[in-house]
């Protein structure tokens, strides 16, 4: 499979990330440990102020977001489609997205900017608690045809499952103008309470799935992976199914699973984003026409790279150090 021009559609969220010194929040405020919650601003308020006293960082966020902008870091033509408050939030996410050369699609909302806190525990692993503000303003008339000219691929966060009409739109103009469709299911709870509407959108229309070892079995309602894959493959024209530490599972409707191993990160600090660039740097090599082992390993070296930060972003020598390892992927001298 070849694509070469991806656009995303997503909730722009900014993205704010405090270090837990323990779990003890997560269970004093009913938060399932990796699990996405949607909240009111008032509740977003609430736990900013019990964790005020932590360390705590500021990026650019969303999770189509964190994907588009790591697949423009890796030379591939890229758009973003999402909507922002009249804010200086809104101003921030729209001027980054243009500094990395991303085409924004952005319209502007009522509510104030979307943001969501992410809560990082200990060993690395995220809940977040997300206001989604005028990012769930977004709506179809805000999405057009002429937005996926010149592209062949729209991208779609499964998190955008909130509006089921904005997302069968997105999804049915974009078929109607040609595009593949591929989407990340990202969290394993959102799959259990839109399982219904998901199966039928992946029959219909959806060509690529992404999806982590419990969000695969939430959709599936498999526990083994490699049913959960066969079952995903089964229903679209390529599955990736990452396993953790183990790596990942790919497979082509019709051919022999693939398994791709990880790359070995020097210190394992927050995986916010870890999924998100995995999807980045797999998209990336299939833009570059390369094999699905190649897509897969270019995919954990993005993700490898995005878990020994906080948050999302980092230096140019971190980017230097991927660049190098992309390269040798493409001659092959570099496969997990």
């Amino acid at each position: 499979m070849q694509i070469s021009r991806v656009i995303g559609i997503g909730n722009a969220l900014t993205d704010f990330l405090v270090n837990l010194k323990n779990d003890n929040v997560l269970s004093a405020l009913n938060l399932g440990k990796g699990s996405m919650n949607l909240v009111d601003a008032e509740f977003q308020r609430q736990i900013q102020g019990e964790t005020a006293d932590l360390p705590h960082t500021l990026s650019l966020g969303g999770s189509a977001g964190n994907t588009i902008r790591c697949m423009a870091r890796l030379g591939a033509q890229v758009g973003y489609i999402g909507k922002v408050g009249r804010d200086s939030t809104g101003h921030f996410y729209e001027q980054a997205l243009e500094n990395l050369g991303i085409n924004p699609f952005v319209a502007h909302g009522q509510n104030r900017s979307g943001r969501c806190l992410s809560l990082v525990s200990p060993d690395g692993e995220r809940t977040m608690v997300t206001y989604l503000g005028a990012a769930l303003e977004l709506c179809e008339a805000d999405i057009t045809a002429p937005m996926f000219e010149h592209y062949d691929c729209l991208y779609i966060e499964g998190f955008m499952v909130q509006s089921h009409s904005v997302i069968r739109h997105a999804i049915k103009l974009a078929k109607q103008c040609g595009l593949r469709v591929a989407i990340d299911l990202a969290s394993y709870n959102v799959v259990l309470e839109n399982r219904a509407f998901l199966l039928g959108l992946v029959d219909k229309y959806v060509d690529i799935i992404f999806a982590n070892e419990q969000e695969a079995a939430a959709f599936s309602g498999e526990d083994d992976p490699n049913k959960a894959l066969d079952f995903i493959a089964a229903r679209c024209e390529l599955a990736v199914v990452k396993i953790g530490t183990r790596g990942a599972l790919i497979k082509e409707k019709g051919s022999e699973p693939i398994h791709v191993g990880i790359m070995a990160a020097a210190k394992r600090v927050d995986t916010t984003g870890a999924g998100d660039f995995y999807a980045a740097g797999f998209m990336a090599g299939l833009c570059l026409g390369l094999s699905l082992r190649q897509c897969g390993t270019i995919g954990a070296i993005a993700a490898g790279k995005v878990i020994e930060v906080v948050g999302t972003t980092f230096g140019e020598d971190a980017w230097r150090e991927i660049f190098t390892l992309v390269e040798e992927v493409k001659q092959e001298k570099c496969l997990f």
